[in-house]
């Protein structure tokens, strides 16, 4: 097997200009390039990846750390995470905690997955924290600690805004799309819109539901929370069952707005066992606008978030990180996406048709 040293022999250049013209590190003429490369192909040579890194002391490698790879939510993130860290030669690990479904107890899942990509020596780590709003300074910190001990690694936080610690963030704005699918209900002429939401601790879930009620403020109509709010999970189990409890409930509603569409497809089955139509008697809109949304009967409204291109966002201003030298200077990087509504036959019977076909 060739060595770098009989590439440069061959080429007759110095090892230093071989390794510049591999790496790209230095500025060599073209008439030099050229006799590096001859000699490459001719050779045969392949560049040793593991003691590049070691002298670079880069590893090529991202971590990720999600709270529920098994949903539809997640998936879409890591497809455009998984574009940009190929085009750019990086591999991805991924860790998840469950933190959708476990909730707290998950957090300490994921304290140790942070500990387990800084002993694997990550160049950079993405990451959506279950941390609770109370705990979120100290948290910070401690990942400061650990990603800056033997080496800086690169830190972008997903769905969560770590912007005014320092940390780049690339979200979407809960609050704002929770209230956008309310607003609209009560638009249609909805005036008992019930809600169900995700697992209640995550601030994201929190978003919502302050979304959710700023929209029936705005119509001046009342909200009774035990009666006019469920919890669910994200899971179709939990919006069939959430939808059972509040039709015993609140009766008399007549539109309801989802925190996702998993749970809103349970819900749409759960009504339609107790002889309740949608939209004719309840108007149901979930979110996310994942492809299922599209698919089932009817056809579900939902909130458009840009979920792939969260993942693309994310792992840009993380390569960024990674690639860039001038760290002292750099301005954290915050990225909010915005919402849209999709309409669709499960608000309003007309609707058209639009099945996502290409984003899955």
């Amino acid at each position: 097997m060739a060595s770098i040293k009989d590439v440069a022999r061959r080429a007759g250049v110095s090892i230093s200009t071989v390794s510049n013209v591999l790496n790209g590190t230095k500025y060599v003429s073209e008439d030099l390039k050229k006799r590096v490369n001859i000699a490459v192909s001719e050779l045969e040579y392949e560049v040793d990846p593991v003691a590049r890194n070691m002298k670079s002391q880069r590893s090529k490698t991202i971590g990720v750390i999600t709270a529920d790879m098994c949903g539809l939510f997640y998936p879409y993130i890591m497809k455009g995470i998984y574009e940009v860290a190929i085009q750019k030669g990086y591999s991805v690990m991924i860790y998840d905690t469950n933190g959708v479904n476990e909730g707290p107890t998950s957090f300490d899942r994921e304290r140790q997955y942070f500990k387990a990509l800084v002993a694997n020596r990550v160049d950079g780590i993405i990451f959506c924290s279950m941390v609770t709003e109370g705990m979120e300074e100290t948290y910070v910190k401690e990942i400061k600690r650990m990603t800056s001990q033997k080496k800086r690694i690169a830190m972008v936080s997903i769905e969560r805004d770590f912007s005014k610690y320092g940390i780049d963030s690339v979200f979407s704005n809960s609050e704002e799309g929770a209230f956008k699918a309310t607003d609209y209900l009560l638009g249609l002429g909805c005036r008992k819109v019930c809600h169900i939401t995700g697992p209640i601790y995550a601030k994201v879930v929190k978003d919502r539901v302050l979304g959710y009620k700023r929209a029936i403020m705005k119509y001046g109509l009342p909200v009774d929370e035990e009666k006019m709010i469920a919890n669910g999970d994200y899971t179709h189990q939990s919006g069939y069952l959430a939808i059972k409890q509040l039709l015993k409930s609140c009766p008399d509603m007549d539109g309801v707005y989802i925190a996702n569409d998993q749970m809103a497809v349970g819900a749409c089955m759960a009504l339609k066992e107790c002889g309740r139509k949608v939209p004719e008697d309840i108007k149901v809109i979930g979110y996310d606008n994942v492809f299922l949304s599209s698919v089932v009967d009817p056809p579900l409204s939902s909130i458009h978030v840009r979920k792939k291109h969260i993942g693309l966002e994310a792992a840009r201003a993380l390569i960024g990180q990674i690639e860039g030298e001038d760290e002292v200077s750099r301005e954290t990087v915050r990225i909010e996406m915005e919402t849209r509504l999709v309409v669709r036959r499960s608000t309003q019977s007309d609707a058209p048709s639009d099945w996502i076909l290409s984003d899955w």
